[in-house]
Parts: C-alpha cells; sequence; structure tokens
C-alpha cells in the first residue's frame, strides 16, 4: 500500500512538473523591482551603471537626505493615523454589519448582499469629482476625518463580504446554545462569533491597512498642504518637471514600507487561512 503511494506521489510531481519553474519565475518577477529599489538606495546620484548591477560600495546619504530634508517623519505620523483610523472603522463596521447578513437569510439582506457587491465594482477614480466637491462644501479638504471616511467608506463592502463570507461556516448551533443560556443577540456576537474572527480579521487588517498606506489618488486631492502629506506624497515630492532624485525616491520608498512589511509579518500567519476561508466558505 505505501509503495502504491509512492508511485502516486512521483506520477503526481511528474505531472506538475511545469508548476516549479513557473513559480521560480513569479518569485523573479515580483522580488526584481525590490531589488533594483534597494540597490538604487546604495547608490551615489551620480553612478550611471546598470539598474540591475549591485554597487561595490555603500552610499547611506540618500537615507540620510530624506530623514534631515523631507518630511517623512511628519508624513509617518500622520499614515498611521489615517490607517490605523480606517482600520479600525472597517473592522468594526465591517464584522457588525456582516453578522446579520449572514445569520438571516432573507429576501432583504440578499438585496444588501447584492448592493454590496456592485458597490464593489465601482471604480473610486469614477467618483472622484463628486467626493471632492461634497468634501469642498463640508470643509474637509486638508483634514484626517475627511481622507480617514472616504477611504473606509471604499473599504467597507470587501470588509462585510470577508466577514460574512467566513460568519456563514460558523454553526448556527453555537448561536442557538447561547440563546437558550440567556444570551442576547449581541452578546451571542461578542462572546461567541467575534473570538473565532481572528484568521479573517488579520486578513482585512493587512488588507485595507496596505490599501490605506499606500492609498495616492484621493490623499492627493484632500491633503493639500505639505504638513498633511502622507508618505505616498512625500516620495511624489522627489519626482517634479525639473528634476528627479530616484535615487532619494528609492530610499524615502524602503524607509516608508517598514511598518507595513512589519504589520504583515506579524500577522501572516492567520493572513492565508483567513483569505482562503473567506473566498472558500
Amino acid at each position: 500500500m505505501a509503495g502504491k503511494t509512492s508511485v502516486a506521489v512521483k506520477k503526481r510531481k511528474r505531472k506538475n512538473w511545469w508548476k516549479y519553474p513557473v513559480a521560480v519565475l513569479i518569485i523573479f518577477i515580483t522580488i526584481l523591482p525590490l531589488y533594483v529599489l534597494i540597490e538604487m538606495s546604495l547608490k551615489r546620484p551620480t553612478d550611471l551603471a546598470s539598474r540591475l548591477s549591485w554597487p561595490t560600495y555603500v552610499y547611506i546619504d540618500n537615507y540620510i537626505k530624506v530623514l534631515r530634508d523631507s518630511n517623512l517623519l511628519n508624513a509617518y505620523k500622520n499614515t498611521m493615523l489615517v490607517t490605523a483610523s480606517v482600520i479600525a472603522i472597517e473592522v468594526f463596521c465591517g464584522c457588525l454589519a456582516a453578522y446579520p447578513l449572514a445569520r438571516k437569510q432573507t429576501r432583504f439582506n440578499e438585496v444588501v448582499r447584492s448592493v454590496i457587491m456592485a458597490v464593489m465594482m465601482v471604480p473610486a477614480v469614477s467618483v472622484l469629482v463628486g467626493v471632492y466637491s461634497i468634501l469642498v462644501n463640508l470643509n474637509g479638504i486638508n483634514t484626517y476625518w475627511a481622507l480617514i471616511l472616504v477611504t473606509s467608506a471604499f473599504g467597507l463592502p470587501l470588509s462585510i463580504y470577508l466577514y460574512s463570507n467566513y460568519i456563514v461556516a460558523i454553526p448556527r448551533a453555537l448561536d442557538d446554545a447561547a440563546r437558550i443560556d440567556g444570551a442576547n443577540y449581541f452578546q451571542c456576537f461578542w462572546h461567541i462569533i467575534l473570538p473565532q474572527l481572528k484568521p479573517v480579521t488579520a486578513t482585512v487588517i493587512i488588507m485595507k491597512g496596505i490599501n490605506a498606506w499606500n492609498d495616492y489618488l484621493y490623499p492627493m486631492y484632500i491633503m493639500q498642504k505639505p504638513k498633511m502629506y502622507t508618505i505616498v506624497l512625500v516620495i511624489k515630492q522627489f519626482f517634479s518637471e525639473s528634476s528627479t532624485d530616484l535615487h532619494g525616491a528609492a530610499a524615502c520608498c524602503l524607509l516608508g514600507m517598514l511598518p507595513i512589511l512589519g504589520l504583515y509579518i506579524s500577522l501572516n500567519k492567520y493572513f492565508i487561512k483567513g483569505a482562503v476561508d473567506s473566498a472558500v466558505k
């Protein structure tokens, strides 16, 4: 029996041999931009060697220039405030909205789910003019609350979708047992459902945190004062019509991605499980 199993495994490996070179190619394509970014940040601005050649020296003045001359530290504060607020809103509102949608199979809830799916298909840029006009009338330009609410509004449909798909797979018997013991609807959610949402919550935190951290379109229009810039807008300052500092921009990009990279590493063990379960269940 063991011999037949090993033969079957070998046949399966021979049949799927093409997946390994494809995986290597995908990894190479993914790592190549990061490699170019790192080696450019360590080169002198006058170094005109190939972008693929690793420098024979280490030039850290690009990082010193970014920390000294740019508004990066203040941009860290702005970006962290916006990202943390967006994550809190999307996790809190997303799971609360998903619970009744997943537990009550009514015609109204089906319509709500369809509307959520439809809203997810709307590109953010298509409503830019309308959103900007409303924010101007509400004096929301150069304010944190405007960017936080706009970013959260565009991200909530996907958060609700992920949470509702995950909650559907949780047995209803757990809710019924809690109700028999005297728990109300909110207590069932808080004590029974919420503790089981850690994987999908980690997925939402990573996905929405990265989106908020890297968002460029709406911060460019809402945050117009330099003191309100996010990290992406600070990186944009290295590119102008008169000059372009690619090496400084590379150093700024690397410094800007460190916090969100740390967030992904710390939640990585939950991320894949939550993403797969939310999509399949």
